[in-house]
Parts: structure tokens; sequence; C-alpha cells
């Protein structure tokens, strides 16, 4: 347990460090350069991101609190909505209108149905974990940009693009679920 409880904690601030150190995230990126910095980061999250998997196969999960909610249509529907938010973040339609910061939204709306579905220890360090990050990372990014300015009314069909693409992501993941992660998401439980 102590493994994902670092994985987390280590995505968690290279994620953050950004919001929280622009100043530092410069100097670095200056001394370093575009490439560098990146890869730097990038085996930082790798890293994170192979401790999560490690410490969640090697944790034995104790039950915490009985989950309010089964796998089924309405958590369902809360990961699909978390899958369109997260890729829209990354198009130019209206949700991003919307909402601010919809890929941190969409993370927590993902965490918050693992957690109504899942009561056991690694799943609420891994999923309370990553909901509390996203939140700081909101606060955070809000503090550093300062006023939202929304963007003008877009195209519907960039609006169409982040919900096929956010339906598929879910598709696969639903579909691939059980090999992947060892769970069915289907399952009742």
């Amino acid at each position: 347990m102590s493994l994902l409880i670092l994985g987390i904690i280590a995505w968690s601030l290279a994620h953050l460090f950004p919001a929280v150190s622009s100043g530092t995230r410069a100097y670095l990126k200056n001394m370093l350069g575009e490439g560098p910095y990146r890869g730097l980061f990038s085996l930082v999250i790798l890293g994170a991101l192979l401790l999560i998997v490690f410490g969640w196969k090697s944790g034995s999960p104790n039950a915490l609190y009985a989950p309010p909610l089964a796998a089924g249509p309405f958590t369902s529907a809360l990961l699909m909505i978390g899958f369109v938010l997260f890729f829209a973040s990354r198009v130019p339609g209206n949700i991003r209108r919307f909402i601010r910061h919809p890929q941190m939204v969409g993370t927590l709306v993902w965490a918050v149905a693992h957690l109504l579905t899942n009561g056991d220890s690694r799943s609420v360090a891994l999923f309370g974990g990553l909901a509390i990050w996203a939140i700081f990372e909101v606060v955070m990014i809000n503090r550093r940009d300062g006023t939202w300015q929304k963007s003008e009314p877009a195209a519907v069909r960039f609006d169409i693009v982040s919900v096929v693409i956010g339906l598929a992501a879910f598709a696969l993941v639903f579909y691939f679920h059980s090999r992947l992660f060892g769970v069915s998401p289907a399952a009742i439980q």
C-alpha cells in the first residue's frame, strides 16, 4: 500500500509543480531546454504510474465502507461523462466555454464514480487521492492564471468530436477493464 500512496503523491506533486512553481518550471525549461524538460517530466510521471501499478498489485485491500452503489447504469453514465470531459479539454468546443477545467472535472467525476462502487482501502487511496489531486490542481491553476476568460461560442461539431472520442475511450476501457485491471466493470457487487 505504501508504494501506491507514494505513486499517488509523486503523480500529484509532478502535476502540481507547474501550477505551484511556474518560475522554477520556467527556469528548468530554460536551463534544460524544452525537450529534455518534457522528457524529465515524462520520466517522473512514468515512475509515478509504475509505483501506482505495483503498489495496487502488491497491496491487499481492506474493506473501509460499504459502497453506496453497485456497478450499473448510473456509475457507467458518470464514467462516460468523465471521459467526455477529459477529452473535451483538448478540443476547442463549447464544453470548455462552460467548464474551465474539463480534464480535471472529468478526472474528479471518474474518481467519484469509482468511490461510489468501491469501498476498499486500495480504491480509496487511488481514487480518493486522484480526486484530491484534481481539486488541488484546479485551485492552483486558477490561482496561477487568474480570472477566467471564456472563449467565444464554437461550432457544435467540436463538441460532437469530444463526445465521440470520450464515448469511444469509455467503450475501450469498459471492454478491456477486466483484462487490464482484473475487475469487471459490469459485475454487480
